[in-house]
């Protein structure tokens, strides 16, 4: 932070010089004393190692020394001054460098980091030689200028190859070439002194202006360590119960402080006074009504009592949307909850919303009833300043306007230096001192404090524990407002005996005052005023309290809403979970037992095999003979012989291609081409019926085309077919222009 303040400062200015200067060696300290204090504790990120601190570090440095050269060079101090300077700035930029280069380093760095780095370096030592060229100059050692300006000119030759396009050197350079070409010429043509190298220069010496800046703490007058808050639970439990006796006892001090005022505020008005012993000409405002007056001009007038309580209707509806939103969520998360519960029964295992929330909504409970409280006490303010707001206005005019609102009365001035009316004065002196001295002990039975929490902590070093609290609160607060306590008592006392001799006076000041109609009447009006104003001032003070009430409850009631959307987002997305894992253990249960099938299901169906339709009849045919059994045809002759059977059902020709593969809406056991026929026998399931099951009939003769016949299949005792059109095999007829095994038929 502190080298970021330093690079945004200008440099045109000497304010702007002198805080970057500040903010860079304070930017070096900072970062050595995490090197030295800090680092061997704990080890942090990469960018907080030894090396990036110390590159860090050198680099801050090195930026406070350039700006240390920058004062110097704008106040045109001496050159070899600057040459020092700009020399120790030249060797710190070097340092830096170094620092930077390790890979560990340089790997988390900008790439243009280290090119400016070198290039200021170069370009610091070249301003270096410039001005110790100035100094041979001025003691006429021109070969030395020479040298050290065509030194200077290689530095800067040296700052272009390095960082050219970081850093800004054109101008400085071209003086620098210029200079040298005149230094030259005229070395060359008057003076011939010898021009050393640059080995034979001598060093200029080193002047280092930046340092490290130490670490105070803290670092600025302004911050607060919030670690001093910070102590033992035990500890702060303890410093609460204290705070709560503490203001228990200020509230009731303080509280019969203003009920002793209200008490003589209201005997001092049912008296008239002090109105009626100012007012004895009856022509004129009593000098106790403009004081009054001016008071109330100071606080503002009746302007500033309507500007708060319009304020407060709006701070009301914000606390009270606040609590009614915060409920309503209570109220949803609730009705959610039951409605889970009512869905999945005994699945839905969480605590129930009613006992989760049941703290939560007695606090709600309690700041409601907090917020009905003070919207009792808003109309009974409001109603005060309604039934008082006539005398409020008329005290809020100038004096030449109260006169004109007062009634005028026959005056007693006969009774100005009577000894009652000298009496009464001074009773109201006694009176105004009693009012002064309340004051004051109410400040200071408010502001009165001491460090209980050092207390309580040498009380938990010695026991281990706080074990009485309550004897170590007492003893501090007896202490501290045991006086304190006496002088209100006293203050109270004064009051009620002041107030008893004012009674008395006032009786006889009434009897020796001549009174008409006129004079009740003012005396009734100045009544009215000096009530009045005792309103104001109470009604101002209730309202500023009131309206610092409502922001601070309002912080409240934001804190309680917090917890409760926690608590509802907390308690969604556990239910969220629930669903989830309910849903999953309800998909992986096991499937229920099927019913039973009824009695009228077929067993086969149930199983789901299909049942082949019934076999059709045989053909009818003459009977050759009754056989019990499958005859076993003859064997057949060579020239004749049948083709055999396959398990598949089609017969394979000797000789011929692969066996045919039967297509797919065939069934099996029948070969040949489908065509047109009487009555289509219907396709038989070859894993019920086995094909080979009846006995192959052949014939003795070759068939047309010189390929042989299938045997025919059919039943035992079945004739031979005719010879007219021959039965087909398989139960379709035969088409001779159609192959069933893929080959041509000899021709």
């Amino acid at each position: 932070m502190n080298s970021q303040v330093a690079a945004l400062q200008s440099m045109d200015d000497d304010d702007g010089i002198k805080t970057a200067t500040k903010h860079f060696q304070t930017a070096a300290g900072i970062f050595n004393h995490i090197k030295v204090s800090v680092y061997s504790a704990a080890e942090g990120t990469p960018d907080m190692h030894l090396e990036c601190l110390a590159a860090f570090s050198s680099l801050m440095l090195a930026q406070a020394q350039e700006s240390c050269l920058r004062k110097t060079r704008k106040d045109k101090m001496k050159d070899g001054i600057i040459s020092k300077v700009a020399l120790s700035a030249s060797e710190l930029y070097q340092e830096a460098a170094e620092a930077l280069s390790p890979s560990s380093v340089k790997s988390m760095l900008p790439k243009d980091w280290i090119p400016t780095v070198l290039g200021k370096q170069y370009y610091m030592h070249a301003i270096s030689e410039y001005h110790q060229a100035l100094v041979c100059r001025a003691s006429a050692s021109y070969g030395p200028e020479v040298g050290r300006l065509r030194h200077a000119s290689d530095l800067l030759s040296e700052v272009e190859r390095k960082g050219g396009q970081y850093i800004d050197t054109k101008d400085f350079a071209a003086r620098v070439s210029q200079e040298l070409k005149a230094v030259k010429k005229d070395n060359d043509f008057i003076y011939h002194d010898i021009v050393p190298s640059v080995d034979q220069l001598s060093r200029p010496g080193t002047a280092q202006l930046a340092k490290f800046r130490g670490i105070s703490t803290p670092l600025s007058t302004e911050s607060t360590d919030l670690f001093t808050l910070l102590v033992p639970l035990s500890v702060h439990n303890a410093t609460v119960a204290y705070d709560n006796r503490k203001a228990e006892i200020v509230n009731r001090e303080v509280g019969k402080l203003r009920e002793a005022t209200q008490v003589m505020n209201g005997a001092l008005v049912s008296l008239n006074l002090p109105a009626s012993i100012e007012d004895l000409k009856g022509d004129g405002v009593p000098q106790s009504v403009l004081e009054k007056s001016q008071k109330i001009k100071q606080k503002g007038g009746v302007e500033v009592i309507d500007k708060l309580l319009q304020e407060l209707p709006e701070l009301l509806q914000r606390n009270r949307d606040i609590l009614v939103e915060a409920i309503r969520q209570l109220d949803e998360e609730g009705r959610t909850d039951d409605q889970m519960k009512e869905k999945f029964k005994e699945k839905w295992t969480r605590t129930p919303s009613n006992k989760l929330t049941n703290a939560l909504r007695e606090e709600a409970n309690k700041y409601k009833s907090i917020v009905d409280n003070a919207v009792r006490a808003d109309h009974v303010v409001k109603d005060k300043y309604n039934e008082n707001r006539r005398s409020m206005e008329i005290l809020s005019k100038d004096e030449v306007e109260i006169a004109a609102s007062l009634p005028s009365a026959s005056g007693a001035s006969a009774l100005q230096g009577s000894p009652v009316v000298q009496e009464l004065r001074q009773l109201m002196r006694d009176v105004d001192e009693i009012k002064t001295v309340r004051e004051v002990l109410e400040n200071e039975i408010k502001s009165a404090t001491v460090d209980i929490k050092m207390k309580f902590l040498e009380a938990l070093a010695a026991d281990g524990a706080i074990t009485d609290e309550d004897v170590i609160s007492n003893s501090n607060i007896d202490d501290m407002y045991r006086s304190l306590i006496q002088q209100v008592q006293e203050n109270v006392r004064k009051q009620e005996t002041v107030l008893a001799k004012i009674q008395d006076a006032d009786s006889r000041f009434c009897l020796a005052k001549q009174t008409n109609a006129g004079g009740e009447h003012r005396a009734e009006m100045l009544k009215n005023l000096a009530t009045a104003f005792d309103i104001y001032m109470e009604l101002t003070s209730n309202l500023h309290e009131g309206t610092k009430f409502y922001n601070d409850l309002t912080q409240i009631l934001v804190k309680f809403q917090s917890k409760v959307v926690d608590l509802c987002f907390a308690r969604n997305t556990e239910k969220e979970d629930m669903l989830k894992d309910i849903t999953q253990s309800l998909a992986h249960q096991p499937p229920a037992g099927a019913p039973s099938a009824p009695t009228h299901h077929d067993t086969a169906a149930s199983t789901g095999q299909r049942v082949p339709p019934a076999r059709p009849p045989p053909p009818q045919a003459p009977p050759q003979q009754a056989a019990s059994a499958p005859q076993q045809p003859p064997p057949p002759t060579a020239a004749a012989l049948p083709p055999q059977a396959v398990p598949g059902g089609y017969p394979v020709q000797p000789g011929s291609a692969p066996q045919y593969q039967p297509m797919p809406s065939y069934a099996p056991g029948y070969g040949g081409a489908p065509m047109a026929m009487p009555a289509p026998m219907p396709a038989y399931n070859q894993n019920t019926y086995p094909q080979q099951g009846y006995p192959q009939q052949g014939y003795g003769q070759q068939p047309p085309y010189g390929y042989q016949q299938p045997p025919a299949q059919g039943y035992p005792g079945q004739a031979p077919p005719q010879q007219g059109y021959p039965t087909p095999p398989q139960g379709y007829p035969q088409q001779p222009q159609y192959n069933p095994y893929g080959q041509q038929p000899p021709r």
